[in-house]
């Protein structure tokens, strides 16, 4: 096992959240007329209860959506077992006859038991007293927690009302962004938070988010024991409710977890000399939860089966065909979740890509099962048609047996036959629908581009984007698979989850313990691959997989104009900004000479014939494929185009949007107020329209910048997949050596970087990175497509090299994984470089960053 060499790290001197003995304390101080909030300890629960309370719609709605759920707990215990024990189905399938005159019908009462023979049932059946008193218990700890909430919930509203100046009744027309600018506002008046003069805008979503932030960055970095490859069926993910409530159970919160608290990691996690006892502490207690989660999973399985009994029939009923819609998969959520975005920003994200992914799944329907699906309709339709006919003749066939059964099945017959036959009039175009996807999702695999049209990415991209009725299965199934998975899986990788949180938390004055990846540092998490290169000191194990720093570092500018970032975060914002500024005005030079690759993205296909690729044929055709793909997806970009320019001029939306990054801001940073800002003047539904263009303005911008940084990092590493999520090692599976990348690396014996046999840690020496590959590396964008109109030899800062020697013949050179530079077909020596051998703590001096 690798050793670790890292300490627990901290940004400027350590602090405590809150003085000894008074957690969990809300301070509310009257003076005078005046109410004035001081001094909040709890911050993170304070925040998440404010932002509750908003996407609540206030606290009437909140309180009895609360309420509703503890009857609906009554209903569906009581009714389950009212129907089993209480009921007597003799009667009511007419296999037993009642005590009536021949003109009196059966009514649903005579198939009731007495009370005492319903009383006697319940009592004698050992099972359902077991059940009854479980779920007593769980319901008595539901109402507990519900009072405790009204309580506490009641402290939010009059926070809204006497501090942020909002009533409930304004609250569902008012943005979040609005709400947290007056947060911001307060804290220099009030001090909620007495470690900061000034709140940001990243504080709170750090105290939100806290939790979220570590999980996103475990699936990252491929941590979580969620990817598993079955005999029979390949590669597969699960990743349910129940599994994760386990995963925060075991990390953040239950008993014995890491954190001592909401916002403090444990001392002893902090530090690497005793990472062995700990790992081992960490393993004995998922082995406990894991053997709790086998005892209690009879009755989770039936409490499941009958939650989905009762959710899910009459939706099935109603709409046969809905457990043929797919939605986006908790796996795929979390994968594509930003770090610091919120749940309904992340909603909103992947809510405007399901079309375009629904259309790209259906794209891939089996021409066999088309024809075989369009005979089973027709002949199916036919008996339906048959017994519909006879029903309206004479409503006496309906008493016929089974007839109605039969016309309930025959219709469901025909639904699900039509859902495998496609609409006429669809298009095959994948490749077109995956950019316009990738422009709302923002992340996706490599590989995944220009093979859209293969089964393979097909089914990848059904783990993130699954059937209604695969995750109902999976919900059902959780109670049996989660406790194998943590005795088997998550348990052997307790000692690279001690060294995760060790390794990737800091300690921030007036926040707390937070994952380092959330700091959305270039310098210490960017990746070179996604314009971070000369910018980042990340090892292999620290960079963040996907450009998933850079990426939600643009979000989160983007989101929140108003916030300051640090003076390297701020020049890596303004200059990718700068370079899609300064390519949206190429807009307007002559469509015959696209000068960057904005210009392509927005002008379309029509003027590759002007670019001039030289002698590499395919070269061309891939870029072409590219700039085509990004024309289509901005095209696509509806919401914002319809919305903003209703004449159709689908050209002055693409130049407002691209002057958006620069404009909005200036004219925010002014009028100190937010974008999304509704304006007091204005009406509710003045102010709502204005907040929808103005977030459709910010969501098509960052749908730009996404696609901008895609287009980049595919030129700049085109053919270089082995570093990606999906062709990493399995998170299911534990490798016992480095691999031979790392290993091969001289300059990581004198880096003071974490290692770890599942995240390697290595760099490559700016002495074995080419003067030619500095270069390429550092060219703007707007040179890299000065240089493709210029010359007849494309130039890619990313993995390949093309060189051009006398009699025209081009030798490519790849780029060893590590900095090295070998020609194609030549396997690169590897050195095994040996492990250092454990140490104590003393002899590990602590490695602390500050951050002015």
């Amino acid at each position: 096992m690798a050793h670790f060499d890292t300490e627990y790290q901290r940004l400027e001197a350590s602090y405590s959240d809150s003085p000894p003995g008074e957690e969990n304390l809300l301070m509310h101080v009257a003076e005078g007329a005046k109410s004035h909030w001081h001094h909040i300890e709890n911050l993170d629960l304070f925040f998440q209860r404010v932002y509750k309370l908003h996407q609540k719609n206030g606290f009437t709605c909140m309180l009895l959506g609360e309420i509703f759920e503890l009857v609906q707990l009554l209903f569906v215990v009581g009714f389950t077992v009212f129907l089993a024990n209480c009921v007597d189905y003799d009667i009511l399938f007419a296999n037993k006859f009642v005590n009536h005159n021949d003109s009196s019908k059966v009514t649903l009462p005579d198939a009731f038991l007495p009370v005492h023979v319903c009383r006697d049932r319940i009592l004698d059946n050992g099972f359902v007293m077991f059940v009854l008193i479980i779920s007593g218990v769980f319901w008595l700890h539901r109402l507990v927690k519900f009072i405790y909430n009204v309580c506490c919930y009641w402290e939010i509203r009059s926070f809204y009302i006497h501090a942020l100046k909002m009533t409930m009744s304004e609250l569902p027309y008012a943005t979040w962004q609005e709400v947290q600018a007056r947060i911001v506002e307060i804290q220099k008046e009030h001090q909620i938070c007495i470690h900061k003069k000034e709140l940001t805008e990243l504080d709170i979503y750090h105290r939100i988010l806290r939790f979220k932030n570590y999980m996103v960055a475990m699936v990252n970095k491929s941590l979580l024991p969620v990817k598993f490859r079955l005999p029979f069926h390949g590669d597969c993910v699960f990743y349910t409710r129940g599994l994760k409530y386990n995963f925060e159970l075991i990390f953040f919160w239950g008993p014995g977890s890491l954190f001592e608290n909401e916002w403090s990691l444990k001392p002893e996690y902090k530090r690497g000399g005793n990472r062995l006892e700990l790992a081992d502490r960490l393993a004995s207690r998922i082995l406990w939860i894991g053997i709790a989660n086998l005892l209690l999973c009879p009755v989770i399985l039936v409490w499941q089966i009958l939650y989905a009994f009762f959710s899910y029939t009459e939706l099935i009923k109603r709409e046969p065909g809905s457990l043929g819609v797919r939605c986006w998969s908790l796996y795929g959520r979390c994968y594509l979740r930003h770090f610091n975005e919120l749940d309904h920003e992340l909603m909103s994200r992947l809510s405007k890509g399901y079309k375009a992914a629904s259309k790209y799944m259906n794209c891939f329907l089996s021409p066999l099962l088309t024809v075989v699906a369009k005979n089973v309709a027709f002949f199916v339709g036919s008996l339906l048609a048959v017994l519909i006919a006879l029903t309206i003749y004479d409503e006496d066939v309906l008493k016929v047996e089974h007839v109605l059964s039969s016309i309930t099945l025959l219709g469901v017959c025909i639904t699900v036959c039509g859902s495998f036959i496609p609409d006429k009039h669809m298009v095959f175009c994948p490749e077109q629908l995956l950019r316009v996807i990738l422009a709302h999702i923002h992340y996706m695999p490599d590989h995944w581009q220009g093979n859209a049209h293969r089964y393979e990415t097909r089914d990848q991209f059904s783990q993130l984007f699954q059937y209604k009725a695969v995750f109902i299965l999976e919900e059902l199934l959780s109670p049996v698979v989660t406790p194998i998975i943590l005795i088997f899986c998550l348990r052997r990788k307790s000692q690279e989850i001690i060294d995760f949180f060790r390794n990737f938390t800091v300690e921030v004055v007036g926040v707390g313990d937070t994952c380092s990846f959330a700091q959305m540092d270039i310098r210490q998490h960017g990746h070179p691959a996604w314009m971070s290169a000369g910018k980042t000191e990340a090892s292999i194990y620290q960079q963040a997989e996907d450009g998933k720093t850079e990426l939600s570092l643009m979000h989160f500018a983007i989101t929140n104009p108003q916030w300051q970032p640090p003076q390297e975060t701020t020049h890596f914002i303004s200059q990718l900004k700068e370079r899609v500024h300064r390519d949206s005005h190429a807009l307007s030079l002559s469509e015959s000479e696209p000068r960057s690759l904005i210009a392509n993205l927005l002008t379309g296909p029509s003027t590759l014939a002007s670019v001039h690729f030289g002698r590499d044929s395919s070269l061309a055709n891939h870029a072409a494929a590219g700039i085509s793909d990004g024309a289509s997806a901005l095209r696509s970009l509806s919401p914002v185009s319809t919305s903003l320019d209703l004449r159709g001029s689908l050209s002055a939306a693409h130049r407002a949007v691209g002057h958006s990054s620069v404009m909005s801001s200036r004219q925010m940073a002014g009028s100190g107020t937010d974008a999304r800002t509704v304006s007091s003047g204005s009406s509710a539904w003045e102010g709502q329209f204005t907040s929808l263009v103005l977030s459709e303005y910010a969501s098509t911008e960052m749908s730009i910048h996404a696609l901008y940084m895609h287009e980049l990092h595919k030129q700049q590493s085109r053919g270089d997949l082995s570093r990606h999520t999906w062709h990493r090692q399995e998170s299911d599976e534990s490798s016992d050596s480095v691999p031979d990348e790392v290993r091969s690396d001289p300059s990581s014996h004198s880096r003071n970087f974490p290692r770890s046999h599942t995240f390697p840690t290595s760099a490559p020496s700016p002495s074995a990175i080419p003067t030619s590959a500095s270069a390429n590396s550092s060219r703007t964008l707007g040179q890299e497509g000065a240089l493709l109109q210029r010359s007849s030899q494309p130039h890619y800062s990313g993995t390949t090299t093309d060189t051009l020697i006398a009699g025209g013949k081009v030798v490519r050179s790849a780029r060893v994984p590590m900095g090295g530079w070998a020609e194609d077909g030549q396997a690169a020596s590897r050195h095994h470089e040996p492990l250092p051998e454990e140490s104590s703590e003393d002899e590990m001096p602590p490695n602390i960053h500050k951050v002015t």
